[in-house]
């Protein structure tokens, strides 16, 4: 065997093993212990809940057990949002990067 194929075996075997290791849930930015989804507010609820406080919702889907919303605030900045599902608490707000907003603990 060459050398250049032994190489290309190896990286891809340590490749395989590192991404073996990351968590599958999540995209890593918040994950909520909200308990079963039985008790948690519907994203209807919150879709509601957020448009009459001035958002636009283009996306919620479940997140590390947390709702992950797609929108624009009320200021009009295009997001990525998490909410817990029991509470419907506001836990991170992000803009391609950017920190806007991160509760305490999350």
């Amino acid at each position: 065997m060459n050398m250049r194929f032994l190489s290309s075996l190896l990286l891809a075997a340590v490749a395989t093993i590192a991404f073996a290791s990351v968590p599958a849930s999540a995209t890593g930015v918040i994950k909520c212990d909200a308990g079963p989804a039985s008790g948690w507010k519907s994203q209807e609820t919150l879709t509601n809940k957020l448009t009459k406080e001035g958002w636009t919702v283009r996306k919620a889907k479940v997140d590390g057990g947390c709702y992950e919303v797609y929108g624009t605030t009320p200021e009009g900045d295009r997001v990525e949002a998490y909410f817990h599902p029991v509470t419907l608490e506001k836990l991170y707000v992000g803009r391609r990067g950017e920190v806007l907003f991160r509760k305490k603990g999350y």
